[in-house]
């Protein structure tokens, strides 16, 4: 099967959909482009698909490459036969194509090696093919003390070996035996002895088993955390009652079609094969294939995660004053301006131990009505509902001004603050103060300021320190570069952080955009992109229609239309007998156009439809309604909080197993999967996203362990019989007396080491 059939399979596509694709990619073209400006070609294929079809494409062509070298290797050996070779071709995994070359590499010399040198593959064919006969007569005649076996014990130990090496690195007998153990394996893991207290966090896999193939991301994720600190051991393997044979070893000896019923010794070789060497390397596979299936859905997951963040309704381009929250260094305040820029800063100490409330207020106001501040925003960081509650004070004694104040996650605002671009842009301010600009501006745009942030240091992540970090990087990279392509950018104000990610700007060519405008202002028209060094004519194409021109010398430009349809564009308004002007942003005349009209070899169906929608709504923001979400006034800290409380939060983190919210506590509330709907929840994405604001009931709280256990379900309440239904399942049973039964259920603690790890994980 050629590479497009096996592609259009996995992303639900036609071949010749995923041919074109193929083609455009490797002409160059980027995902955004593609998606946006090529449906024609491809047939409508989404980024989604476009992502996935790149991802695998990629994989693909490695196992041709990979193939291709051990094809040469073996043939070099001259151990290429017809049959190996066409096993080697048909190979659809690198797994698969590694268990098939394993035979063949070069390797440290074994026992194994050395055996059949001293002439015993015979000995062992003889053991094989005469399991009645005494083993030790067939033994005796080879023996031979100048190739250096010297008794029968010896000889025999040779011939095992031989079989040892021979079963582990049958390719056939592995991909079986690894099949049967994905369908039907536990994975069970246990405390390391006299590690249980260092081990708390991990309290819920003390004793704990689930099918590897059934276990959840961050199950597995956690496992593997608390094995790799030592504090945990882990096995995989079916259960087998005492004295059973085990079913893998039965298994091997059907493959072999060796008859053990006759010889003890053929049946312990299989046995010991499967102990020494199948086991262990199945057992190493297994957890390699489950960690890159707990990698690939942890990685999904902080994808959509930090999709929805970076989508999140911008405020707009209204002066904001910026409030960094601290108690002893005291609260950083800056002012920016509508387009982000730094007005004004300073430094109020309104908290302990200073205590200067009354001064801190008075500046405040000061700031307030000198910019003629439309928006606060205040970080969600230590004093943050101290610092709101005095911004609060200020608006309700001074009706005069009308900004509104708003809570901001300040994820990531220290790591932006002592990075290069936060260096380039202000080198002449202290460090404390460009977290608060960040805070700042990312109330105005989020997208616009986040993209200057490592999106790992954003705090949206299940376990971003333990996946594969290439492979998350791409991903995140990837989620950043569609979210800035969907919005489109303004040439004209952005940074080089956000330009980068416009299709087809490399990081240079991003500086050279900005020295462009420094050195002749701002831009007028698209077509001086083409005089930006380095940036030629395909990658304009690109990036053109991702890039906008508000109040410039062609209407077009602001819009999401490509220069490629200006044409079209064209057409339409001479068809209408009027000028861009009598259409662009309207609906009236362009409601009664037929696409079909001006349907032709360079513009097709889809094209003309988004054209249309775009000169309808040019330049529309896909970007939501900008809601904030209204804490109680009466609750500060953890503390504060009671059993039952109806409370509005915002969701700050989705994962596998539930979601984050945010109350306005400095501490996360966590809402257990069970408890986001009334219904039946099986991916908590499908119900809530990051940025969310919903309402909420408080239904546990652990001040000492700062835990918070929230619901959204209707009529939520507190209910011991609940509680006590939500402890560990380790707790309410003996795992040992059921673990053959069944393998544990989903653990639904919300106090579990579930949230301890998140917890740890989660980087703020």
């Amino acid at each position: 099967m050629n590479h497009a059939n096996i592609i259009a399979q996995v992303i639900n596509a036609r071949p010749q959909q995923v041919e074109s694709a193929i083609g455009l990619l490797d002409d160059g073209d980027t995902v955004p482009f593609i998606s946006r400006y090529r449906k024609e070609v491809t047939g409508g294929l989404d980024d989604t698909q476009l992502r996935l079809l790149d991802e695998k494409l990629t994989y693909l062509r490695e196992l041709d490459d990979r193939r291709q070298t051990v094809i040469e290797v073996i043939k070099e050996q001259g151990k290429l036969t017809d049959e190996l070779k066409q096993a080697i071709m048909s190979a659809d995994t690198k797994t698969r194509l590694e268990d098939l070359y394993l035979p063949f590499k070069k390797k440290r010399q074994t026992k194994a090696q050395i055996a059949r040198k001293a002439g015993l593959e015979p000995l062992l064919q003889d053991l094989i093919d005469q399991p009645v006969v005494d083993i030790n007569a067939l033994a005796e005649k080879y023996i031979d003390e100048d190739k250096g076996v010297k008794t029968i014990d010896e000889a025999l130990d040779g011939a095992r070996q031989i079989a040892l090496e021979d079963i582990a690195e049958d390719a056939d007998l592995i991909q079986q035996l690894r099949d049967w153990q994905w369908e039907n394996a536990l994975i069970t893991s246990t405390v390391v002895k006299g590690k249980e207290n260092d081990a708390a966090k991990f309290k819920d896999y003390f004793d704990f088993a689930e099918k590897i193939n059934k276990i959840p991301s961050h199950r597995m994720l956690a496992i593997l955390r608390g094995r790799n600190e030592g504090l945990l051991s882990l096995k995989i393997d079916v259960n087998v009652e005492d004295g059973e044979q085990h079913p893998a070893v039965s298994k091997v000896i059907h493959h072999l079609n060796w008859d053990v019923n006759n010889s003890a010794w053929l049946k312990r070789t299989i046995q010991l094969a499967w102990i020494a060497k199948l086991h262990v390397r199945l057992s190493l596979q297994l957890t390699n294939q489950a960690r890159e299936s707990a990698d690939g859905e942890a990685i999904k997951i902080f994808s959509r995660n930090m999709k929805d963040i970076l989508l999140a309704a911008p405020a707009g381009g209204k002066a904001t004053l910026g409030l960094d929250p601290g108690f002893r260094t005291g609260v950083k305040v800056v002012v920016v301006d509508k387009t982000g820029k730094l007005t004004d800063t300073a430094v109020i100490y309104p908290h302990a131990p200073q205590n200067q409330w009354d001064r801190s207020k008075h500046t405040i106001k000061q700031l307030l009505i000198k910019h003629d501040i439309e928006l606060i925003s205040v970080g969600n960081g230590t004093a943050s509902r101290e610092t709101d509650q005095m911004a609060g004070e200020i608006l309700k004694e001074n009706k005069d001004i009308k900004a509104q104040k708003i809570m901001v996650s300040e994820a990531g605002a220290s790591v932006y603050s002592a990075s290069e671009s936060a260096a380039k842009e202000f080198p002449d301010l202290d460090v404390t103060f460009r977290g608060s600009v960040s805070i700042a501006r990312r109330l105005q745009d989020p997208l616009a300021e986040l993209v200057k942030i490592d999106p790992k240091a954003i705090g949206v992540g299940q376990y971003q320190h333990d996946v594969n970090q290439a492979q998350l990087n791409k991903a995140l990279g990837d989620t950043v570069e569609d979210c800035v392509n969907s919005v489109g950018v303004d040439v004209n104000t952005a940074s080089p952080a956000l330009l980068k990610y416009v299709a087809g700007i490399s990081e240079s060519v991003s500086q050279e955009i900005m020295n462009y405008r420094d050195e002749n202002g701002r831009f007028t028209n698209r077509k001086q992109l083409l005089k930006v060094k380095r940036l030629g004519d395909k990658m304009f194409t690109q990036c053109a229609g991702f890039l906008r021109i508000r109040n410039g010398d062609q209407p077009l430009d602001q819009s999401a239309v490509h220069p490629e349809a200006y044409p079209l564009v064209e057409a339409i308004t001479k068809s209408l007998n009027c000028d861009i002007h009598d259409v662009i942003g309207k609906s009236g005349k362009l409601s009664g156009i037929d696409p079909k009209d001006f349907a032709n070899d360079q513009y097709g169906l889809e094209t003309i439809k988004d054209v249309i929608a775009e000169l309808k709504k040019p330049g529309r923001d896909p970007r939501g309604e900008f809601k904030t979400a209204t804490f109680d006034d009466s609750v500060h800290k953890i503390s504060d909080l009671k059993e039952g409380m109806k409370l509005e939060g915002v969701v700050t983190n989705v994962t596998a197993f539930g979601a984050f919210v945010d109350i306005g506590v400095h501490q996360d509330g966590l809402m257990h999967i069970s408890q986001l709907a009334d219904i039946y929840v099986k991916d908590p994405s499908d119900i809530v996203k990051a940025g969310q604001i919903l309402k909420v009931t408080v239904m546990e709280i652990d001040v000492a362990r700062k835990r918070i256990a929230l619901s959204a379900k209707t009529g939520a309440r507190p209910d011991k019989k609940a509680q006590q239904d939500r402890k560990s399942p380790s707790q309410k049973k003996n795992y040992n007396n059921t673990r053959r039964q069944k393998p544990q259920q989903t653990n639904n603690n919300a106090f579990g080491a579930l949230a301890d790890a998140f917890k740890n994980a989660k980087k703020k």
